[in-house]
């Protein structure tokens, strides 16, 4: 049973946005950082994708737009039983906000990118070209920053542009303190 985030003693944060825009790599870089700046080595970094693949919480691949189908309801079960640990934060990785509870999620990142970059990045992973225009134009028209927006209280959500290492940097230290002014409350 998940509990609300004034119950939880680390906050559960959110990372989000286009495919390419860096969710991974920053999601990594904010554990490695939570570990080194401020000795939490209870956080737990969760690759939604990678988990709905890995545990099979698809339904089928869906060829036309290349990418699977998730069974959202078996993914948000497995997923609240592990975010129900009290002793644990987690930093969520995943394009789409809307699917979480409010009741999970302490703070939203969206991750930005410039359109040409995030172009070069897409393809450079072998996206179709359909794929890769269909991402840019996400972001070209903020669709994971409206969503996040819509899902969210505004007070917890924060834009942030992610391009280049120190943006990288800044942003990992930002959500660091997002995390110690929590903890500290």
């Amino acid at each position: 049973m998940q509990t609300s985030p004034d119950l939880r003693t680390y906050p559960n944060i959110l990372i989000t946005g286009t495919p390419g825009v860096g969710k991974t790599v920053m999601g990594e870089a904010v554990i490695n950082s939570l570990k080194e700046k401020l000795n939490l080595t209870n956080y737990e970094y969760l690759n939604v994708s990678e988990i709905a693949k890995g545990e099979q919480f698809v339904e089928e691949f869906d060829s036309e737009r290349d990418t699977y189908v998730l069974d959202e309801d078996k993914l948000l079960d497995h997923l609240e039983e592990k975010l129900s640990d009290l002793e644990k934060g987690f930093v969520i990785d995943y394009h789409s906000s809307e699917l979480f509870p409010e009741r999970w999620i302490d703070f939203v990142i969206v991750l930005r990118c410039d359109p040409d970059v995030l172009f070069k990045r897409l393809e450079k992973r072998g996206y179709s070209e359909q794929k890769v225009q269909e991402n840019v134009d996400c972001e070209i028209f903020q669709v994971c920053s409206d969503e996040a927006q819509e899902s969210y209280k505004p007070e917890i959500v924060f834009e942030k542009q992610n391009i280049t290492i120190m943006d990288l940097n800044n942003n990992a230290e930002f959500i660091v303190s997002l995390v110690q002014n929590k903890i500290q409350k």
